[in-house]
């Protein structure tokens, strides 16, 4: 099977992937539910080394820079009490942090999360945080360029492997919020 962007040697559909999926992307891929069949997010097993955005674009071609989306976990405060969200942005971009998420979360103060608190509320790891699997009631904040996109690549929970999923499917993630601007050119 040929993905549609890159130049990857193993393409699978998410749902035979199970076993590279961390706990919660893997439960989630199985609970699958949209207008997008789980059976268009397709996994490509990539090497660990390359995981991180700048490495795997050197690594697998630059074009895929354009098609690509990190995720981010972000914390909002408001009257003492703090609340995570993730969000959804182009690699090509950087989340509208104090502006776009400080006011959609309604919170006082927002930042980015200290990795081990991404990584322990997510069940994934460091450079492999993806939409797909978040924690059920965490409000999940998309791009409107993200999910206009025909195909994006993203992390697959761990650093092993991405998933290529269609843009449009973001939108009907649990908790997503489409928003334009919440990605700000760099």
């Amino acid at each position: 099977m040929r993905a549609p962007m890159g130049d990857f040697d193993v393409v699978r559909p998410a749902p035979e992937a199970i076993d590279l999926l961390v706990a919660p992307v893997a439960e989630a891929v199985r609970g699958w539910h949209g207008t997008v069949p789980a059976e268009q997010v397709l996994h490509v097993d990539t090497d660990p080394r390359w995981a991180d955005t700048a490495t795997f674009v050197e690594h697998y071609g630059q074009d895929i820079l354009e098609q690509s989306a990190n995720c981010v976990v972000v914390a909002g405060k408001r009257g003492g009490e703090a609340s995570l969200a993730a969000c959804l942005v182009l690699s090509t971009t950087r989340v509208d942090v104090n502006g776009a998420v400080r006011r959609q979360l309604g919170a006082r103060k927002a930042s980015f999360a200290p990795m081990d608190t991404a990584t322990g509320a997510t069940g994934m790891e460091y450079g492999g945080i993806t939409p797909i699997g978040l924690p059920a009631d965490w409000p999940l904040l998309v791009d409107a360029a993200v999910v206009d996109l025909p195909y994006v690549l993203i992390g697959s929970g761990s650093r092993r492997g991405k998933l290529i999923v269609p843009g449009k499917a973001f939108a009907e993630l649990p908790n997503a919020v489409v928003l334009e601007g919440l990605g700000v050119v760099a």
